[in-house]
């Protein structure tokens, strides 16, 4: 079935307008510079897309989990392609069951992004919150690798076996 026309070029367009604060230098020269990003407004607060870019990864998070692998190859292609609002959307995290399959749904969809190396902190550190909160994750984390790409792109194994491991 795929993306709605609709849906992938709001995507683009809220891609967009997160590209040139994606991209801006930071200068580590400075002794002051975490600090500086830190006192930064968010990307989607600072681009003023906030709404716009929350309503469209819940709608692409939904046809990820709901749709068929056609549809989830399409939201992974997307996230591949618009890597600006990859980087900076994100949905507020609930300590909850629903709330931890919502994240392993997007990590799922990210499809390692940029860097393995990244995402696998960020399922270490999910799972440790989740754990705290008394989710029980081993069925989630098996739930959401069925649904997960099998391509190991950078030599460090697939999001599937990523996710089936961590439990």
């Amino acid at each position: 079935m795929g993306l709605p026309t609709v849906l992938v070029d709001e995507v683009a367009r809220i891609d967009a307008r997160l590209r040139p604060i994606a991209n801006r230098p930071v200068d580590t020269t400075d002794p002051d510079w975490v600090t500086r990003i830190r006192e930064r407004p968010r990307p989607l607060d600072e681009a003023g897309v906030r709404a716009e870019a929350e309503a469209a990864l819940r709608e692409l998070l939904a046809r990820y989990e709901h749709g068929d692998d056609e549809d989830r190859t399409a939201v992974r292609a997307l996230l591949e392609r618009c890597s600006s609002f990859r980087w900076a959307t994100n949905l507020p995290y609930e300590h909850t069951v629903e709330g931890f399959r919502q994240e392993l749904l997007h990590l799922s969809a990210r499809d390692q992004g940029h860097d393995t190396r990244d995402e696998l902190l960020t399922l270490h550190d999910l799972c440790a919150e989740a754990r705290a909160a008394g989710v029980d994750i081993r069925p989630l984390l098996l739930e959401v690798a069925e649904l997960s790409s099998t391509e190991d792109k950078y030599g460090m194994g697939s999001v599937q076996a990523l996710l089936r491991a961590a439990g």
